[in-house]
């Protein structure tokens, strides 16, 4: 199984503030729609309300400390430990946020698939620091402003690197 880390980040390392996206890319939204379904999608308990609702077509298990809580819909996990043991042999788990899990997943993730916003926001989340060169690029898809999508933007993919022990 690949586990895979989906984020948008702007230029100043932010993915949210007070619990939403403080920007408008509906490019971003499309390619996560279209990367996503059919697959497990990990997200905390913030993360999942500040959707809204539960996305069709994925399996959504919710990371929660909260032992009351209860979305109809979703399967509930109380540790990342828990939430991983929840997830079949499908063959990608799709990490969608917030700031602690992806800090707790960035460990164990095998790629990353990221929106790189060319622009700063305020916000009070931010993704956490990586070292870059553990991870190979894949690829990247350069995309200027549009009548849609208000900024500039790139989709980069990374795989983690692996290291040979001969």
């Amino acid at each position: 199984m690949r586990f895979s880390i989906i984020a948008a980040i702007s230029t100043n390392q932010v993915i949210g503030d007070q619990n939403s996206l403080p920007w408008k890319l509906p490019a971003d939204l499309k390619r996560f729609k279209q990367l996503t379904i059919g697959h497990h999608l990990l997200m905390g308990r913030k993360t999942f309300e500040s959707i809204g609702f539960v996305l069709p077509e994925r399996t959504t298990i919710v990371v929660t400390r909260q032992l009351d809580y209860h979305p109809e819909g979703v399967l509930l996990a109380h540790s990342l430990e828990q939430a991983l043991s929840l997830v079949d042999n499908n063959d990608e788990l799709f990490v969608a946020g917030g700031a602690e899990i992806y800090r707790q997943m960035l460990t164990l993730a095998d790629r990353l698939y990221l929106t790189y916003i060319h622009a700063n926001f305020k916000g009070d989340i931010r993704f956490p620091d990586f070292d870059v060169s553990d991870w190979k690029l894949v690829s990247t898809e350069d995309h200027e402003p549009d009548q849609n999508n208000d900024y500039a933007y790139s989709f980069i993919v990374y795989d983690r690197k692996t290291y040979s022990t001969v």
